[in-house]
């Protein structure tokens, strides 16, 4: 495979790149497509990926690399993405969202982690929706060449290596000191610094053999369907929470806060969502959550639709309070254009959901008393086109693949806090999310 382009914040693409999508029928279709369909197109290294209910986006082969940081990684990376469209010869023959050029990203959660962030430019993507499925390339050169055929760029299919045995340890903070990570919150909490702050753990796991991240991607595809199963430049996962999608000048964004662990019986299970439905301080962290994405969208919108109360979302491992807030893009300029997927993510990001309320104030505590980096996990991750149109999620349910050694992988969960917060029943409900990574991770 050639090198892949580097382009820093701003930088220009020395080629001319030649982007060609053409419809493909080499792939089964339905109402119910299966997620595998397009998880095993995918090689072992580097695998990019966007799946949900069996349709997305999946890429492999970088053609260009856009690695950004600071305060400014989303604006510098959206620079550098239209810099790279403006070396671009585009035929378009599908014209759906997904089709034409697209990138995939992942940020870190943090304006001064180091993760920073980084936006994939792929050199074969493969997308479907709503039934029908498209082939994306893209080469340097100067002329459009022969029709492209998956089967000619597809990989060889091997499947997927188990990653046997998994041995967990703590993270940065054992499990024990946590407790009082959470009793630190409520009480700046009750002090008045902040009315809600989300607070999060890792937890390290070592494979007996290098993590394939397709046999990790398949479970969590297959498992939960009714989440975004992402795959980044190492950050992988399945997160419930869109933190937005635009497309053709409207928008949506999924909100989840407020959570209690299933118990596996359907019927004990039932009483739990009535139960979290009725929560005062499950009700109170939700509404701080959707306040916060209605004002960040609020300037972007000519109009938006919050919901009066949240409905149940049902996972497999946890129930959700769950609330879709949807939105016209206002056009600034009085014509077509507004805001671009990217744009609206770094304005939502950080939600309440992942952060606090107020943010700020929430975000300065968090550095204070949580004792870890957060590198890309509850940062934004997704993909966007030439248009601005994409879909970002936060990565949640997520873990990070260690860059010098593929048996060791980090695995993140975290807890809204409120005044009525009890730090036994946070450290349960993180365990719990961390149950869809450690399923994907097992045998």
């Amino acid at each position: 495979m050639s090198t892949p382009n580097r382009a820093a914040a701003g930088a220009h693409v020395p080629q001319h790149l030649v982007v060609r999508t053409v419809e493909i029928h080499d792939l089964p279709s339905g109402d119910h497509p299966d997620p595998a369909d397009l998880l095993d197109l995918l090689p072992p290294d580097a695998p990019l990926a966007w799946v949900r209910r069996g349709d997305g986006l999946v890429g492999w082969g970088e053609a260009v690399r856009i690695e950004v940081g600071g305060p400014d990684r989303f604006a510098d990376a959206e620079r550098a993405w239209q810099d790279v469209l403006a070396h671009a010869v585009v035929r378009d023959e599908v014209r759906l969202p997904g089709t034409g050029p697209v990138a995939f990203g992942s940020f870190a959660f943090d304006d001064a982690s180091a993760a920073g962030g980084v936006v994939v430019v792929p050199r074969v993507v493969v997308g479907r929706r709503d039934g029908r499925t498209w082939l994306t390339t893209l080469s340097t050169g100067a002329a459009l060449g022969p029709l492209p055929r998956l089967a000619e760029l597809a990989p060889a299919r091997t499947p997927a290596a188990c990653p046997g045995e998994v041995a967990y340890t703590d993270g940065a903070v054992t499990a024990d000191a946590w407790l009082d990570v959470v009793a630190d919150g409520v009480a700046a909490i009750r002090a008045g610094e902040v009315d809600k702050v989300v607070l999060a753990r890792d937890v390290h796991a070592r494979t007996e053999h290098p993590l394939d991240v397709r046999w990790a991607l398949g479970r969590l595809a297959e498992r939960y369907r009714s989440c975004w199963t992402f795959s980044v430049d190492g950050m992988i996962g399945a997160t419930p929470e869109l933190l937005v999608r635009s497309e053709r000048g409207l928008v949506t964004s999924r909100v989840l806060a407020g959570t209690i662990r299933r118990t596996g019986d359907d019927d004990a299970d039932v009483a739990r969502a009535g139960i979290l439905a009725h929560s005062s301080k499950d009700l109170e962290e939700h509404e701080y959550a959707v306040a916060s994405v209605a004002r960040a969208l609020a300037p972007y919108c000519s109009s938006t639709n919050v919901p009066d109360v949240p409905f149940v979302l049902s996972l497999p491992n946890v129930l959700h309070l769950a609330s879709d807030v949807t939105g016209v893009l206002a056009s600034p300029q009085g014509d077509d254009a507004h805001p671009s997927s990217l744009a609206l993510a770094a304005a939502l990001h950080p939600t309440a959901a992942v952060c606090g309320t107020p943010t700020a104030a929430a975000r300065d505590l968090i550095a204070r008393i949580e004792g870890m980096d957060r590198a890309r996990y509850a940062g934004p991750v997704g993909w966007f086109g030439a248009d601005g149109d994409g879909e970002w999620g936060i990565a949640l349910r997520s873990a990070e693949v260690d860059r010098t050694d593929p048996h060791r992988v980090r695995l993140f969960a975290g807890c809204g806090v409120v005044a009525a917060s009890d730090p036994a029943a946070e450290l349960a409900e993180s365990q719990a999310k961390l149950v869809p990574m450690r399923f994907a991770l097992s045998s």
